[in-house]
């Protein structure tokens, strides 16, 4: 499967990608093609239907990682000349709404060994809003850039906190209104979340109990969202 960012060459060292404007009509189904990062998808858009796309080069770069992925060279090597464009890209002119911002790994990056209250008051938020974050993280992006930045965040980190990973994706997103959530427009109702794992802490619960997690995926603190609120009352 193509992913964010896709683009094509004739091997000629000029690009062919969907910008916003194209990305928007797809989105809103204004044009029929199932991915914005389709490399067949943007082969058809510029002229070059069926057996024709076996005549581009086609590539990929992840914007947050840098990562250049040649998929295939067809004719005449551009390659060099397509990273320099995409290391250069101003990605406003693709995706508005994406934040362009180093990853961070709360499980390396950081050597917490103890939480505070105020790593707890972030804890209940965050336990007020996670039954929510997949579905709206999944609906309020909806297209390959968000499965971009999902797929590097996951790298990073482990099944039982995906909806921490989702929280941390919705990071990289300015979004106005978040869908299947109240909250105030242009505030991310995630940010309990992302704040913990910028701290270098990560939530997972097992539907009963809370962990938060520090350096190597260390349990730091153990316990139900009762004794949360019975810490925060007494601290």
């Amino acid at each position: 499967m193509c992913k964010f960012f896709s683009l094509v060459s004739k091997g000629d060292g000029v690009p062919m990608y969907f910008n916003w404007d194209i990305r928007q009509k797809i989105l809103n189904k204004e044009l029929d093609y199932e991915s914005a990062d389709s490399h067949t998808s943007i082969a058809d858009y510029y002229g070059f239907k069926g057996e024709m796309e076996d005549k581009l080069n086609k590539y990929e770069f992840n914007p947050l990682t840098k990562r250049f992925i040649v998929d295939q060279i067809n004719t005449f090597y551009d390659r060099d000349t397509i990273e320099r464009f995409c290391m250069t890209l101003n990605f406003a002119t693709i995706v508005p709404q994406l934040i362009i911002k180093p990853i961070i790994n709360p499980l390396k990056d950081f050597f917490v060994e103890k939480v505070t209250k105020e790593d707890l008051v972030l804890l209940k938020q965050w336990d007020s809003v996670m039954d929510s974050v997949m579905d709206s993280v999944r609906d309020s992006i909806g297209d390959s850039a968000r499965d971009s930045v999902w797929d590097s965040v996951w790298d990073f980190i482990w099944n039982s906190v995906r909806n921490s990973v989702y929280g941390y994706t919705s990071s990289f997103f300015q979004i106005k209104k978040w869908e299947y959530i109240n909250h105030n427009e242009n505030e991310n109702p995630f940010q309990s979340g992302i704040t913990l794992w910028g701290k270098g802490i990560v939530p997972s619960f097992d539907g009963t109990n809370w962990r938060l997690h520090g350096h190597k995926g260390k349990t730091i603190w153990y316990g139900t969202i009762e004794n949360v609120e019975k810490f925060i009352s007494e601290n």
